[in-house]
């Protein structure tokens, strides 16, 4: 048991699944799980929100409208969640931005979404295999946009898993406050093709971003503090730390 563990997990599709298997709805399934101990929902599965690319990249998931009904109902029940978006397919920068604004309308509405996840599409196993792999610019200009779109939202993610370490770093300039995470054992962009590897030590991921003139801040899953990385020998020891990293 470890009733002091913050339990971050179902992805809006599968609260929706478990609400169909289950024949109630989507808001029964959160109360429920709220009771025995879920605090905050990932953003995965929102892919790009929009119903013609939802149709050609992911038709059998649930629409756009309702993921986003899902997190909404999830924050009226207190839950804080983040929202992602996969890009770099057949979606265009229309529907990139529409993406965006259907996010930023809901934070506007709720408040309840605590980051938003950029998530470069792995062509390499997929259906789409014949799409070349998101160029650096295209990464740092998404991280950017969103930044200069989702004003009211307070924390925009690079994951280094998906770009890799340079491009995460180089992201802290163009709109990205976190980076995330260590990351012990991540399995779906590997699968996808991604070869920026699975995890990294505290001490490099505090040296990378000491590197690019930034102050490494350990946090807890709800942005709380855990502990600041103010010089280097704390860089050192941040190995020796407790794993706290995030997911999105």
């Amino acid at each position: 048991m470890a009733p002091s563990v913050h339990i971050k997990a179902f992805t809006a599709s599968e609260i929706a699944c478990f609400a169909e298997l289950e024949g109630v709805t989507e808001e029964d399934i959160l109360r429920d799980l709220k009771s025995a101990g879920l605090e905050s929902m990932p953003g995965g599965g929102a892919e790009i929100l929009g119903a013609e690319v939802r149709a050609r990249v992911c038709p059998t998931k649930i629409s756009g409208e309702r993921w986003l009904e899902i997190h909404k109902t999830a924050h009226g029940l207190g839950f804080k969640t983040n929202a992602t978006m996969l890009y770099g397919h057949v979606e265009n920068y229309a529907d990139r931005v529409d993406h965006l604004l259907r996010l930023r309308d809901l934070q506007d509405e709720t408040g309840g979404f605590q980051a938003f996840i950029p998530l470069a599409f792995q062509p390499d196993n997929s259906a789409l295999s014949e799409l070349p792999a998101t160029t650096g610019a295209d990464d740092l200009k998404t991280i950017a946009t969103a930044r200069l779109l989702l004003d009211n939202f307070s924390h925009i993610k690079t994951y280094w898993v998906m770009t890799g370490l340079k491009i995460a770093q180089v992201a802290l300039f163009f709109g990205a406050n976190d980076m995330d995470g260590t990351v012990v054992e991540e399995v779906i962009s590997l699968m996808s093709g991604a070869c920026h590897g699975q995890t990294v030590a505290k001490s490099e991921l505090a040296r990378v971003i000491r590197n690019a003139g930034r102050t490494p801040v350990e946090r807890d899953a709800l942005y709380q503090v855990v502990h600041r990385y103010d010089g280097p020998e704390a860089a050192a020891g941040a190995a020796e730390q407790p794993d706290t990293g995030g997911a999105a």
